[in-house]
């Protein structure tokens, strides 16, 4: 049985993520749990706890109650969170474990599972168990021991702890105008109140949860976040210096400001985001990727501090990742916490490997020590601040954005990134061929490009002298190959990587 993928489990709620589903998981997740209880003495002697919670989507209620059930017979502690963003889920899982159902950035006939063990997804082995015990039909606990759902609150909690972090970076926000567009998701209660309480004067676009998503798709892209783009470049129209606080009649710099600094945009359950500029552009979800990843290497005093992110991340990532003296390490897409985990047991090997940070602590990297720390961890639009939780977040992103660019300015956070044309193109593949053509591009695409770098552990990514990358990998979802590429002249050099992926298929 197959039921994860890179995201958990999602899908259609009438045929795939249906109550029998979710009845099914719960229960064998309650019988993983408890045997690992069993197994560990580092977990309590009374019975685990499961903090499980929703997004806004209209089917929540129902796979919540049915996950509830399967829970509750597995013999768990279950704390009923009701909706919650799913970083603040991630949150309150620390030190427990946690249920989200949420599709994120999917359209609202979908639902999905996510679980958390401590503030981290599970990793493949995990999910692994937990389909097996599905597929086995795995047997509820002794009657006496079914427990009874309490209700628990974390929001609050989390809020506080995501505004103290943020508060180390940049400078007080003091009136900074931000619009954000919480595209009726679970951001709703979430960034708009951190940013407020960290002084920004905050406008929200589709600021009601609604599990219809009627004011956009839940996914935020440059299409679907139309409206919010309008509504910045048109505030700021004529406006200097737009969203800063203007001196008042009395020449203090405490008047009204006009105008937006800048815009933010989530998906449904808040682990995305992405960032508009006073001219309603876009900015790169790798550009930013590099700002964070940059401010947080120069910022570690580690001699070794790593960046984790995935394959189909840009090469911008890597140049200024090196320029603050780190280095980067990619894995697989949808596995970041499997690659912090990989560079810390590598690190613990070889006895480099830094002590935990506190929460809280002004710039901290993930691990403090002298050696190697993984400083931050990202994939194009969703961030783990390392040092906050293992877990990807999109409001602790604003915030700490928020406040860089209250202290420098978007534009200049920007400036010292290399922004290159970047194409993504998919060349038909039958799913049954995919292993051959990745085995013959293995070999293939080295020998079109004699001059390149080659990787092969996540596809086949080629970089250039002069900074250009190209990766190839299988669709993990749809019958193509995929083509990332950005150079300076990114159709000619597409236009080249195609012909040889098109020609491994055609020998397939």
């Amino acid at each position: 049985m197959n039921l994860f993928g890179t995201a958990g489990i999602r899908g259609g709620v009438e045929e795939r993520v249906t109550p029998s589903l979710a009845l099914a998981v719960g229960r064998a997740v309650g019988a993983e749990i408890r045997l690992r209880s069993e197994e560990s003495s580092s977990e309590p002697s009374s019975e685990p706890t499961v903090v499980l919670a929703r997004d806004g989507r209209v089917t929540g209620p129902a796979l919540a109650a049915a996950m509830e059930a399967g829970l509750a017979a597995g013999g768990v502690d279950v704390r009923r969170a009701g909706q919650l963003p799913t970083p603040a889920l991630a949150h309150a899982s620390r030190g427990r474990y946690g249920v989200m159902l949420t599709a994120s950035h999917n359209p609202p006939t979908d639902n999905g599972i996510k679980l958390f063990r401590d503030g981290t997804e599970f990793d493949r082995d995990a999910e692994r168990a937990v389909e097996e015990r599905v597929a086995d039909e795995a047997a509820v606990a002794p009657w006496d021991e079914w427990t009874e759902a309490t209700r628990t609150d974390p929001l609050d909690g989390y809020l506080d702890d995501v505004r103290e972090y943020a508060a180390g970076f940049g400078a007080p926000l003091d009136g900074l105008r931000v619009a954000v567009d919480c595209g009726n998701g679970m951001s709703a209660p979430a960034t708009p109140t951190v940013l407020r309480e960290l002084g920004a004067d905050v406008v929200t676009l589709n600021g009601n949860v609604d599990g219809h998503f009627p004011g956009r798709g839940s996914k935020p892209t440059p299409e679907t976040l139309a409206d919010l783009r309008a509504f910045v470049a048109d505030a700021n129209e004529g406006v200097d210096d737009p969203g800063r606080q203007r001196p008042d009649a009395e020449g203090a710099g405490d008047g009204d400001a006009e105008g937006f600094a800048f815009g933010i945009g989530h998906d449904g359950d808040a682990d995305r985001i992405v960032i508009v500029d006073a001219d309603g552009e876009v900015v790169h979800e790798d550009t930013v990727l590099a700002v964070l990843a940059e401010r947080y290497t120069r910022e570690s005093d580690a001699a070794d501090p790593v960046v984790v992110t995935t394959p189909n991340a840009s090469g911008r990532i890597d140049e200024r990742v090196r320029a603050a003296g780190g280095r980067v390490e990619r894995v697989r897409l949808g596995a970041l916490h499997e690659g912090i985990a990989a560079v810390r047991e590598e690190a613990n090997e070889a006895g480099t490997l830094g002590e935990a940070g506190a929460v809280g602590e002004a710039g901290a990297a993930g691990e403090v020590g002298d050696d190697t720390r993984i400083v931050f961890a990202a994939e194009p639009w969703k961030h783990i601040h390392v040092a906050f939780g293992g877990w990807i977040d999109g409001v602790a992103s604003a915030a700490v954005i928020a406040r860089l660019v209250a202290d420098e300015g978007l534009d200049a956070l920007r400036e010292p990134v290399t922004e290159r044309p970047y194409r993504k193109v998919s060349v038909s593949c039958p799913d049954d061929a995919k292993e051959s053509v990745m085995d013959r591009l293995e070999t293939t695409l080295p020998d079109a490009f004699p001059d390149a770098a080659v990787d092969t552990d996540h596809g086949v990514r080629l970089e250039f002298a002069d900074a250009s990358w190209t990766l190839v990998r299988p669709s993990g979802t749809e019958p193509y190959v995929r083509v990332y590429a950005e150079s300076d002249d990114v159709d000619a050099l597409v236009a080249e990587v195609e012909d040889v992926v098109e020609s491994a298929v055609a020998a397939a």
